[in-house]
């Protein structure tokens, strides 16, 4: 940590340094498994623990390296970890150093059953379902995976418009882990201030369920301090490829909290703690807000985690006093 303004509090301690876009995921025997994009931008690491607390000084290792030319030769970001149908898989993006921006999503398929040992081969990019002229054309990223009603559905952010793009969140419904059965739905885009600070973003979603509902959070606008958690949701009983029967709600439910020192939070997912019941937000942010540079190059984006509350509407609470305290 090398920048002047940095001013350490108990609530800006990192869990993993310099590693944003985490992502944890809890397997069926109780393992965790931590990704996340790494500031380098070369590369996608995992670790494991018994525990979440263990994750954080637990070996760290490559599984794969970025190309030295061509498709994958840069801007390696936000890795997932899913285990579907009995199978490793992990979602991620990257770029083409002819090309730094033409940003797509791919995927990565372990070879055996042992994520952290066993060899990982490319599948390539994540395929559109048939007929559909839209998905994954433009600077697509951010991919999450999630079960519902015995079904995959796979979220993700991608550009669309003429000049200065504008990132939305689209849904689709999955045929196998590489490919969609459907063709895209709009689930939100930037409407609100908060949003559309110097980018209009909407990316890095996240499901969580609870009581009857999903929740989706997402992130918005830039990557600098600015950047923020916003949140829609949907009864479960409900389909979730109608973008009707999903409420988008009007403010960011996580953002910077300059009297603690967290600036920028974003980009998280959500596990479930050793007791199966507490909700854990895993999240990045930064301890200080005047980055020299393009903040996307800035290395500092820490891993952190917090407890989810919940409200007597059942809705989560996100806030910096609920530690994660093991």
């Amino acid at each position: 940590m090398n920048n002047s303004n940095y001013r350490k509090t108990s609530w800006n301690e990192p869990f993993i340094a310099q590693r944003a876009d985490p992502y944890v995921y809890r397997h069926t025997d109780g393992t965790y498994y931590f990704t996340a994009s790494v500031p380098d931008y070369d590369r996608i690491v995992l670790r494991s623990a018994e525990t979440v607390e263990g994750l954080r000084d637990a070996e760290e290792v490559t599984l794969w390296h970025k190309h030295e030319s061509g498709e994958q030769s840069i801007h390696i970001w936000a890795p997932e970890i899913h285990c579907l149908d009995g199978n490793w898989y992990i979602y991620y993006a990257a770029g083409d150093k002819d090309n730094v921006w033409e940003i797509r999503p791919y995927v990565l398929r372990c070879t055996g059953t042992d994520p952290m040992k066993d060899t990982w081969e490319e599948m390539g990019m994540m395929r559109a379902a048939d007929g559909d002229e839209f998905s994954f054309h433009a600077f697509s990223l951010d991919a999450t995976v999630f079960e519902h009603k015995g079904g995959h559905y796979y979220i993700w952010a991608e550009k669309t418009g003429v000049g200065r793009q504008v990132s939305n969140l689209y849904i689709a419904r999955m045929e196998s882990p590489n490919k969609l059965a459907t063709a895209q739905v709009l689930l939100t885009t930037p409407d609100y201030d908060w949003e559309r600070v110097d980018f209009w973003v909407d990316e890095g979603p996240a499901v969580l369920k609870h009581d009857g509902k999903i929740f989706m959070t997402f992130s918005a606008s830039a990557t600098g301090a600015c950047y923020c958690m916003g949140m829609m949701y949907i009864d479960e009983d409900k389909d979730v490829l109608d973008p009707h029967a999903w409420t988008k709600m009007r403010y960011p439910v996580l953002k910077t909290d300059e009297e603690k020192g967290i600036y920028g939070p974003g980009h998280n997912s959500f596990v479930k703690a050793e007791d199966g019941v507490t909700d854990l937000c895993v999240y990045h942010a930064r301890p200080y807000d005047e980055i020299v540079g393009d903040p996307l190059y800035d290395p500092n984006r820490h891993a952190m985690v917090m407890k989810v509350c919940y409200d007597e509407n059942g809705f989560p609470v996100f806030s910096y006093d609920n530690k994660f305290i093991k």
